[in-house]
This record gives structure tokens, C-alpha cells and sequence, in this order.
């Protein structure tokens, strides 16, 4: 889980250099790609359900699962990149949201909220301690900064199945269950800037907000600890 996971993280902060002015999704996907396969792994989210691509790029409102294809990225566009790799037997995930050129200012308070509700997620896991805090202390903070979270899409068990159990809800919830040393899963909170429905596309990946407001995600993948959590996508 170590190795997958700093692969996934190397390919995610390579993908990131990418992103720039009339750059395409589909040039950092067919680039990340070929680094993920030159490392000896394979791209997870490639023939999963179908999905045609090695990474989802999720570009301004798209809020998850964006397809890579032939657009090319504007300056001030933001773009989440989401990076699973499947290596020696285990996958590893975690996504990030850039700026492609520049942004003023709300929109970088906007992506620097984002991640700190992710981090506010980590701090509260160690062994014993029940999931649902982690969207307790997420949509806290969210709601503190003035933003929303996406209730639609959840964090994960991963390991050597790309998604499993326990299911890790971003908001506010009153879920039962426990973390478990030795466990491992993704956090990944959506946050959008005003509230507002997600609709998904007839290629049935791609899910954008209905009002047109952006969206940030940042994703790690942790190993929960007696004391504490590891994150495994932190290079």
C-alpha cells in the first residue's frame, strides 16, 4: 500500500506540473498514462465500470469523474486531478485541484478551504474512533468558510479492491461504526461555492453542479494508527 500509494502521489504532483493555458485533459491523461506504466503499475480507473480514461480531470463545475478529452484549459480554469494506481497487487489514490495560470483571490481562499477541511478529516482518525467525526468536522469547517459540501460522493475503503467498505461520508452524519488499526481508505471532500444539485451527464461519469458553481477536491489515502493516521499519499 506504501509503494502504490507514493506512486500515485509522484504521478499526481507530476500531472500537476502539466496543467497550463491550452494544455488538454486528454494530454495530461495520455502523459500520465505512460508514466503510470513505465513505473510498472497500472492506471486504476481504466476499464473500471467502463470508464475509457486513465485519470479523471475535473475542470471549474464539473464536480467528479470529468473525462479527459480534446478542451483546452483557459487561464484561471481550476482542474482536480484524480490519480489511482493499481501496483503489485494494491491501488493507491489521491487528487488535488490546480490552478491553471492564474486565479484571484476567492479563488484560491476557495482551494486553500478545500484542503484544509481534508486535513481537519485526517487529524480526527486513530483507532476507535467512529467515521462519522470525520464529516462532522469537515462540513464544521466548510460551513464556517461559507462553503458546501457534496453529500453525493464519499471516501472509501481501498486496497486490493479500488473501493470497498467503509464508506466515508463527507457531512454531517449520525452513522455508526469505528476505525480500526490497520485500516486503510481515502478522505476526498467535494466543496462547492454555493449550494447547489449535481447532475450527471448521459456518459455516466461526469457530474457537474446545476447552477454552474465551482468545485475543489483534494483526496489522500490513510492508514489509521493506535495514535493517530498515516497519510500514504503524502510525498
Amino acid at each position: 500500500m506504501r509503494a502504490a500509494c507514493k506512486l500515485a502521489a509522484r504521478v499526481l504532483n507530476f500531472a500537476g506540473t502539466l496543467v497550463k493555458p491550452a494544455v488538454t485533459t486528454n494530454e495530461i491523461d495520455r502523459a500520465v498514462h505512460h508514466m503510470i506504466v513505465e513505473a510498472g503499475a497500472y492506471p486504476s480507473p481504466l476499464g473500471y465500470g467502463g470508464f475509457p480514461k486513465s485519470i479523471c480531470t475535473s475542470v471549474n463545475e464539473c464536480v467528479c469523474h470529468g473525462l479527459p478529452d480534446s478542451t483546452q484549459l483557459q487561464n484561471g480554469d481550476i482542474i482536480n486531478i484524480d490519480v489511482n494506481v493499481f501496483l503489485n497487487g494494491y491501488h493507491g489514490g489521491t487528487s488535488r485541484t490546480f490552478v491553471c495560470g492564474e486565479a484571484d483571490e476567492s479563488i484560491k481562499h476557495f482551494l486553500k478551504a478545500a484542503e484544509e477541511c481534508l486535513e481537519k478529516g485526517i487529524s480526527v482518525c486513530r483507532d476507535g474512533v467512529n467515521y462519522r467525526k470525520i464529516g462532522k468536522k469537515i462540513s464544521k469547517l466548510a460551513y464556517f468558510y461559507g462553503y458546501h459540501v457534496v453529500e453525493r460522493f464519499v471516501g472509501h475503503g481501498i486496497g486490493p479492491m479500488l473501493h470497498s467498505e467503509p464508506l466515508i461520508l463527507h457531512h454531517a452524519n449520525d452513522n455508526p461504526g469505528r476505525m480500526v488499526e490497520g485500516q486503510t481508505f481515502t478522505i476526498e471532500p467535494i466543496l462547492i461555492m454555493d449550494k447547489s444539485e449535481c447532475v450527471t451527464w448521459e456518459n455516466g461519469w461526469t457530474t457537474v453542479t446545476e447552477d454552474g458553481s465551482w468545485a475543489a477536491q483534494f483526496e489522500h489515502t490513510v492508514l489509521v494508527t493506535r495514535t493517530g493516521a498515516e497519510i500514504l499519499t503524502k510525498l
